[in-house]
């Protein structure tokens, strides 16, 4: 498939319809998110397959969109990446989550970044709600942490540096619960 920016747009429109009327837990639109983990992606050096990704990262989950939907439109890589970062509801929280680490791990490592850029959307937006994050929250940056330290793609690094440094600034300054 030939990238170009056609693919990034076309990515944000999509995931904005998909996301229309679902809001986050401060309020704000859902869309947002994806919005910015994109935008982590892109000043990481993503390229734009991958940005794609980073917009469309929730929408198996959150929304009715399958895997074929996002391959159909982007192709099997970009289908590939957004099912990594997709938790399978089904299974029992025991199961889901040891079953999603393995898949994230397993999976291919733009599934990975895209965790990355994942978390540092998620702290940031603590942050910048002044919300102070909480103990899960910063257990799920680690967590992001652990699984990609064997990745070398300069993306991973990149981002890896940046959610590094957020978790630092956020452990200094907490207060202990």
């Amino acid at each position: 498939m030939i990238t170009s920016w056609n693919t990034v747009v076309n990515a944000a429109s999509l995931a904005a319809s998909l996301h229309d009327g679902q809001v986050r837990k401060d309020g704000t639109p859902y869309f947002q998110h994806p919005a910015r983990v994109a935008t982590i992606l892109a000043r990481a050096g993503a390229e734009d397959d991958l940005v794609a990704a980073g917009y469309l990262h929730d929408v198996i989950e959150d929304t009715p969109a399958d895997h074929d939907d996002i391959s159909d439109e982007f192709g099997s890589d970009v289908a590939d990446w957004v099912a990594a970062m997709s938790k399978d509801h089904r299974l029992p929280e025991p199961v889901r989550e040891p079953s999603y680490k393995k898949q994230l791990e397993d999976g291919p490592w733009q599934g990975r970044a895209i965790k990355l850029a994942d978390q540092v959307d998620n702290l940031t937006a603590s942050i910048v709600n002044q919300q102070k994050p909480g103990k899960k929250r910063l257990h799920a940056a680690n967590w992001a942490l652990e699984i990609t330290s064997k990745d070398d793609k300069k993306v991973i690094r990149n981002l890896r540096t940046t959610l590094e440094e957020l978790v630092e600034v956020i452990s200094v300054a907490r207060v202990p619960d």
